[in-house]
C-alpha cells in the first residue's frame, strides 16, 4: 500500500521534539486501573511465559464475548505494566476486547529458566501463546506490538504468510525497529545514550544472575566488553540464541524481510522524529508493493510515546489510532 505521511498525531507545546515525546509518557504517565489475571504456561524447552489477562469492559457498547483478544506484545526490557501497554489494554476492555499482555522471559519479575533469554526474533513464544489463546476459545484474534515486540509481531506474521491460523485477524504495530542493525547504531549517537544506558542498566543484573546458573553457557566477566546494544548483541544475544554475530542476528531477524509475505491486514506506525528508530531505516519501497501492509509516517509521536496535544479521557493518540483500524471508531 502507498506509505501514508500522517499529521494527524498533534503533540503538546511543551513537549517539542522527539525525546521529550518519547520520555516524558515513560515516566510521568501513571495508568492505576487496568487489573491483572497472571497465567504461567510452559514451552517445549521446560521453561515458562507468564501471560497477564485483563476482561473486556462488561458496559462496553460493542458486544462481549470470550472470542474476541488482543495479544499485546512489549519492547526491549519492557514487561505488561509499561505505560503503552496499560493504556492501550485500558482502551481495548472498554470497546469491547478481553487483552492478552504477555511478558517475554526474564521480564515478568522472575528469571525464566533456560540459558537464553528472549531476543527480537523469537516468534517461537509469541506462537506459542497465541496458540494457547486459540486453545481457550478465542477464534478472533488481533496482534499489536511495540518496539521491539513489534518486530516481533511482523516477523511471525512473516512467516506465518498464507498459512496464518484464520483465528488471526488484524495486526497493529507502534515504534517497529525494522532494520535491526539500523536501530542498534541509532542508539548509540550520542544525543541517544540516555537510553542505551536504560537498557544496559537492566540487562547486567540478569545476566549475572543467568551466569550463577548456567556458568559454562554465560561469563559475567564479558560485561566489561558492553558500552553499547551492539556490543551486547553480539557478545550476549547472539551467542545464547543460535546466532554466529550480531550482526548475522540483525539479518536474520529484521522484519523489513518478512512483511513481503504478511497476508493479513496490518498497520506499521512509526513518528519520523523516534530517535530510537530512525526514520530512514523504514523500508517503504517493500511496502508500498505490498497488499496487506499499511505504513504510517507521523511527523511527531517519538518512540512509543504519541502523547496529544489534549488527551480526552487520558486517551493518547496511538490508542485511537489501533481502535479505528481495528474498526471501532
Amino acid at each position: 500500500m502507498p506509505v501514508n505521511r500522517n499529521f494527524a498525531h498533534i503533540p503538546p507545546f511543551w513537549l517539542p521534539n522527539g525525546h521529550l515525546q518519547t520520555i516524558y509518557p515513560a515516566l510521568f504517565r501513571v495508568i492505576k486501573d487496568v487489573k491483572y489475571t497472571r497465567e504461567r504456561i510452559f514451552t517445549p524447552d521446560n521453561d515458562f511465559l507468564d501471560l497477564d489477562w485483563s476482561p473486556a469492559d462488561k458496559k462496553a457498547n460493542d458486544p462481549v464475548g470470550k472470542n474476541k483478544l488482543v495479544i499485546l506484545s512489549h519492547g526491549l526490557e519492557g514487561d505488561s505494566s509499561r505505560q503503552y501497554i496499560l493504556g492501550m489494554v485500558r482502551v481495548l476492555n472498554v470497546a469491547g476486547y478481553d487483552c492478552l499482555a504477555w511478558n517475554f522471559r526474564s521480564c515478568s519479575g522472575e528469571m525464566n529458566k533456560t540459558s537464553r533469554f528472549y531476543h527480537s526474533g523469537a516468534t517461537e513464544d509469541l506462537a506459542a501463546v497465541i496458540q494457547h489463546a486459540i486453545q481457550k476459545g478465542y477464534d478472533k484474534i488481533q496482534l499489536m506490538g511495540f518496539s521491539l515486540g513489534g518486530n516481533l509481531t511482523l516477523k511471525y506474521l512473516g512467516e506465518q504468510g498464507q498459512e496464518i491460523s484464520t483465528n488471526i485477524e488484524k495486526s497493529v504495530v507502534f515504534s517497529v525497529p525494522m532494520d535491526l542493525k539500523a536501530c542498534s547504531l541509532a542508539i548509540i549517537k550520542l544525543e541517544n545514550r540516555v537510553y542505551q544506558s536504560r537498557f544496559l542498566r537492566t540487562l547486567k543484573p540478569k545476566v549475572d544472575k543467568k551466569a550463577q546458573h548456567f556458568p559454562g553457557d554465560i561469563n559475567p566477566a564479558d560485561f566489561k566488553f558492553v558500552n553499547t546494544l551492539y556490543d551486547f548483541d553480539h557478545i550476549f544475544t547472539a551467542p545464547l540464541h543460535g546466532f554466529t554475530s550480531a550482526d548475522h542476528y540483525y539479518e536474520s531477524c529484521s522484519s523489513m524481510h518478512f512483511v513481503k509475505n504478511i497476508a493479513i491486514p496490518t498497520l506499521i506506525v512509526n513518528a519520523v522524529n523516534d530517535p530510537i528508530v530512525p526514520s530512514y531505516s523504514l523500508p517503504e519501497g517493500i511496502i508500498a508493493d505490498l497488499d496487506h501492509v499499511f505504513l504510517e509516517i507521523t511527523g511527531s509521536g517519538g518512540h512509543c510515546g504519541f502523547r496529544p496535544s489534549e488527551s480526552s479521557g487520558g486517551i493518547y493518540w496511538s490508542e485511537s489510532r489501533a481502535l479505528e483500524f481495528l474498526g471501532h471508531k
